[in-house]
């Protein structure tokens, strides 16, 4: 509705023919509205098209509380936020009410006191959807007052009864009410906590310790867990599972396109970088197929999952190694090499939970991980007996030096009239004159050779020398 026009009264309000729905209602009748557009539910979201997103809609039409389960780095939170889309952009509420009240049928005694006094000329107030969206993170810590709310001592102070409902200092939950609750990591919440959930679950209403003041709240309630957890031997009560009405999985991509797409879409990026800086296709499958192969690996622990975050931090330190080339050897424009990788245990230690942990371990596993990544992404474009040529030469005494502080140009220097080198460097769309994107191009073609035994490779100076 134009600002213009809003009702400022309760009267006002009347007199235009607003209805104000439940939010179930709410939500559902603007899902409708989206999917008759043809609009994205959820933009950003890859990967979800056909598995999560459908579950979701189908809870949404069936107006049930929702969790996700899913390990970490799955966009559970992403979606959950997301959902705040379906609510109208601006909705009326008593002026100065704490919990959001509806207009025509407040349910907090001082908008109670207020209608009484005023009648239908009470003032209103318009507000966006992010006065009717709440998250917490569950914590042991979290109690009863942060989420439903407590006698406020300040108020009894001033000369008010405990008794008096207007003593409350009300939670997270009253103040969403028309509107969504979220719940992340909902089995870390202390079981005392998850029982005073109940009756918002299934009666719809919250109480405040022992008074007798139940608040008839219109919220959404959604929740996040880890499935490790989310079982009858994990941290949750099992009568708080009954009271949800849809459990969706989540899942990582299953696709390296997605994981890709992904890691594009939400790395950071900076101007500079931008403009000096090209990653090509092979590196960036490189880096998705460290994150699949790792997802997969025996040696880290697969119940904690491995985050998506992985594959984006990975590429943004390949990223910043080719800016440093850039700064330090005033290279026009740069690419990330098979040489960088090494720079990925920086950002993938600590997001990768090992199953045994041992000094220097975590080193080894990272880097053997990353070898067999080269090697998969180089069978999708390369056959080894196609290299035959090549290989020839190295026989016949060719010696080829590369490293991630190896100015881009050298490549080119040496390399560019290697003959036997240039149809595999074209295979990539690559040519010479592409300074840094050509020394990324041979340094992929030399160790996936040497990884597939047909070149020796030897460590000298930081450096790696590869012969035949």
């Amino acid at each position: 509705m134009p600002q213009a026009r809003q009702p400022k009264t309760i009267a006002q309000l009347r007199t235009a023919n607003y209805k104000v729905l439940p939010v179930r209602e709410e939500m559902r009748k603007n899902l409708i509205a989206r999917i008759s557009k043809g609009e994205k539910l959820f933009p950003g979201i890859v990967g979800y098209e056909d598995t999560v997103i459908p579950q979701l809609e189908n809870a949404l039409f069936a107006g049930q509380d929702v969790i996700l389960l899913g390990e970490r780095g799955q966009a559970k939170s992403r979606v959950i936020r997301q959902m705040t889309g379906l609510l109208d952009e601006e909705a009326p509420t008593i002026a100065g009410c704490e919990i959001n009240d509806n207009p025509f049928k407040p349910i907090c005694a001082a908008c109670r006191v207020k209608v009484a006094k005023d009648g239908d000329d009470v003032e209103l107030e318009w507000i966006g959807r992010e006065r009717r969206y709440a998250e917490k993170l569950a914590t042991p810590d979290v109690s009863m007052a942060d989420v439903i709310g407590e006698v406020d001592p300040i108020k009894v102070a001033e000369g008010r009864y405990l008794g008096d409902e207007l003593t409350i200092h009300y939670g997270l939950i009253p103040r969403v009410n028309r509107g969504i609750f979220c719940i992340n990591e909902l089995p870390d919440l202390a079981e005392r906590i998850q029982v005073g959930l109940f009756n918002l679950l299934e009666e719809r209403d919250v109480q405040i310790r022992g008074y007798l003041i139940r608040l008839p709240v219109d919220v959404y309630v959604v929740a996040t867990a880890n499935p490790e957890d989310y079982t009858n031997r994990g941290r949750i009560i099992t009568p708080l599972k009954d009271r949800y009405g849809a459990q969706i999985r989540t899942h990582y991509p299953k696709t390296i396109d997605q994981e890709i797409e992904i890691a594009e879409q939400e790395r950071s990026r900076f101007e500079d970088a931008e403009k000096l800086v090209t990653v090509p296709q092979f590196m960036k499958e490189i880096v998705a197929e460290f994150t699949f192969l790792a997802r997969k690996s025996p040696e880290i622990n697969q119940r904690s999952g491995v985050s998506l975050r992985v594959t984006i931090a990975n590429l943004e330190t390949l990223v910043a190694a080719s800016m440093r080339r850039v700064v330090r050897y005033k290279e026009k424009t740069a690419a990330p090499r098979v040489s960088d990788l090494p720079f990925m245990l920086a950002s993938s230690s600590g997001k990768l939970e090992l199953e045994t942990v041992e000094e220097g371990r975590e080193t080894r596993v990272i880097d053997e991980i990353t070898k067999k990544a080269v090697l998969n992404t180089f069978g999708k474009y390369f056959t080894v007996r196609d290299f035959d040529p090549l290989i020839q030469k190295f026989e016949e005494g060719l010696v080829i030096e590369t490293g991630t502080d190896v100015p881009s140009f050298v490549y080119a220097e040496k390399l560019g009239k290697v003959e036997a080198l240039a149809p595999m460097i074209e295979k990539l769309q690559v040519s010479p004159k592409q300074e840094g994107l050509y020394a990324s191009a041979v340094e992929f073609v030399l160790d996936g050779l040497h990884l597939n035994r047909r070149l020796n490779r030897d460590k000298v100076e930081g450096k790696f020398r590869y012969r035949g």
